[in-house]
């Protein structure tokens, strides 16, 4: 264990931020750290918004399914897998060749170099003394979100990121076990499956401590449910729309 990887296993996520800012410079820094993750063959192929403007975030929060703290947050940022840049150069280098910008490998791959880079964002943030949460919810309206960020095509708001002070202590939420996750040489399906049953009923008394008995709900339930209730179907036509995976 070493000072990173404390700050690492301390990671919860915080929905209640104090007023102080986050100024340019920690902004930047964030941010910055962010562009340090790997990037497949270096393309980089992510860009962030960050969002500032209180009529915005106003707006921001009502399309995240009336989200407070996204409001309430000093700083909004908009995690956006972009292939505009990409598609530029080939225009530029290569304008008599086929772009294959719309496959759907270069869609995995944009949406994985954002993945990565927020992560290294959300630590660096979070080195600093911030809090911050993930905001998947701007994917409920993602046409609304995109026009009122003025994405381009070949550009999707990935997901949104609230960083500030936090006003709350939350405590850490329960993972899996590792034997659910981490597997020698071969996938190990009995292992994963021992996994879920222990991290039941481990996720079961961290939820009726955290609500008071009032959610006692397994995590397989809740997953359960989660995968068989149909959530923003909507989101593969708008993709193809932008210039995404059309093959």
């Amino acid at each position: 264990m070493n000072e990173t990887i404390e700050l690492m296993m301390k990671h919860r996520s915080v929905r209640k931020f104090k007023s102080d800012p986050v100024s340019e410079e920690q902004l930047e820094a964030i941010v910055a750290a962010g562009q340090m993750a790997s990037s497949s063959s270096n393309v980089q192929a992510y860009s962030v918004i960050a969002v500032t403007d209180q009529a915005k975030k106003s707006k921001l929060s009502e399309l995240a399914g009336n989200q407070a703290y996204v409001n309430e947050c000093p700083v909004f940022l908009v995690w956006c897998a972009d292939l505009y840049r990409l598609k530029d150069a080939a225009k530029r280098h290569l304008p008599d060749k086929e772009s294959y910008a719309d496959s759907t490998e270069n869609f995995m791959v944009a949406t994985i170099d954002v993945a990565l880079a927020s992560q290294n964002a959300a630590l660096a943030a979070e080195s600093l003394g911030f809090g911050i949460v993930y905001i998947g919810g701007i994917r409920n309206r993602i046409e609304e979100v995109a026009e009122l960020l003025q994405l381009p095509d070949g550009v999707y708001p990935v997901f949104g990121m609230c960083i500030g002070v936090a006003d709350q202590d939350t405590g850490i939420r329960p993972r899996l076990p590792l034997k659910a996750v981490l597997h020698h040489d071969h996938y190990k399906s009995a292992q994963t499956l021992e996994g879920v049953q222990e991290y039941d009923v481990t996720s079961t008394e961290y939820l009726k401590e955290r609500t008071n008995g009032e959610r006692t709900t397994p995590w397989s339930e809740l997953m359960a449910k989660r995968l068989t209730e149909p959530a923003r179907l909507h989101v593969r036509g708008f993709l193809e729309r932008k210039g995404f995976m059309k093959r």
